[in-house]
């Protein structure tokens, strides 16, 4: 048996408890599989929502403690060996996608996961694209449907989901409003927002202004309050929401919001990114023509996973939160 590295958990609690850097079996992929060496992987909130955060998840997760279990979804790397019906990937390659236990040295993923790296970004770039990339380019294009020249409103523009879904809809020819606290104004700005607003000195949904499409990361207004500055057929598109309490987490605001959409004339546009190949290569396509670049926030050695983990949960992170392995 080949040991390798990984960061494992075996109880609930805060990262620094609970998260610890052992030895475990290396991976050796299916058929359909690439075991991939893995060079970065970064930070999702539902790397912390498993941890026990939100009661609810612990259904899946078990109610007591948890299974022996490497969080990581996110992943970026070079190809260390693949399945007898790989056909797409090589010993060497460089790619980046989504897998299970990514917090480890290696991993193994479907080759229908993975795409080749962009030659112009770094391991730790690729490695904070694939969730939150995905999650802000199917929901400004596929669910936003947005169009030049429409007013787009992102919330919580300097996170992960936010940094991308500025750029994606700049590309798009739309105008952009971006909201993030005082700390993400100069980012946002940066990555082409027309207007920024800091939420701790105005309160977007109390403008003057409207909007075509809002895309919500933070969850931290009512629908009746995005309604306010939404032209009459506009979309709300909500991701991440995080509202509620420890017990059930978001449910309350959510089951709020789908029973509120029935009854008004905008649109609430629910959905689940999807991480396939397809969407994988659109994503890759918009890093390589140079319209979608990563922001990472800051960049954490594996053995320092739970402090990683802890800046994501509580430091407002302006892009993403990256772990090199």
């Amino acid at each position: 048996m080949v040991e390798v590295k990984a960061i494992v958990y075996r109880a609930y609690g805060a990262p620094s408890d609970v998260l610890r850097l052992e030895d475990v079996e290396q991976p050796s992929p299916g058929d359909d599989e690439v075991l991939v060496k893995v060079r970065a992987a970064s930070v999702n909130p539902m790397d912390v929502h498993l941890m026990g955060d939100v009661y609810l998840m612990r259904l899946m997760t078990g109610l007591r403690k948890p299974k022996p279990t490497v969080p990581g979804v996110d992943l970026a790397g070079t190809v260390e060996a693949i399945g007898r019906n790989v056909t797409r990937f090589e010993p060497g390659d460089a790619v980046f996608g989504v897998g299970r236990r990514a917090f480890a040295e290696y991993v193994c993923t479907s080759e229908s996961r993975l795409v080749s790296k962009p030659a112009t970004i770094t391991f730790e770039q690729a490695a904070a694209l694939p969730v939150a990339g995905l999650t802000a380019l199917q929901g400004i294009c596929d669910k936003g449907r947005v169009q030049p020249g429409q007013r787009v409103l992102i919330n919580g523009a300097a996170g992960g989901v936010g940094t991308f879904a500025v750029q994606v809809a700049k590309s798009l020819g739309a105008h952009v409003t971006g909201v993030c606290s005082t700390r993400g104004v100069d980012v946002v700005r940066s990555l082409g927002a027309d207007d920024v607003v800091d939420y701790t000195r105005d309160d977007v949904t109390r403008s003057g202004a409207r909007y075509d499409v809002v895309l919500d990361t933070a969850g931290n207004h009512p629908l009746p309050a995005w309604r306010r500055v939404m032209t009459a057929k506009g979309i709300f598109v909500p991701v991440g929401i995080r509202l509620g309490g420890r017990w059930i987490g978001p449910l309350p605001y959510l089951v709020n919001l789908l029973v509120r959409s029935r009854f008004v004339s905008q649109q609430v546009a629910f959905f689940t990114a999807r991480a396939n190949n397809e969407e994988l290569v659109r994503l890759k396509e918009l890093v390589e023509a140079g319209t979608v670049m990563p922001v990472v926030d800051g960049c954490y050695a594996l053995r320092n996973a739970a402090e990683a983990i802890r800046h994501f949960k509580e430091g407002h992170p302006g892009g993403k939160v990256v772990i090199a392995v």
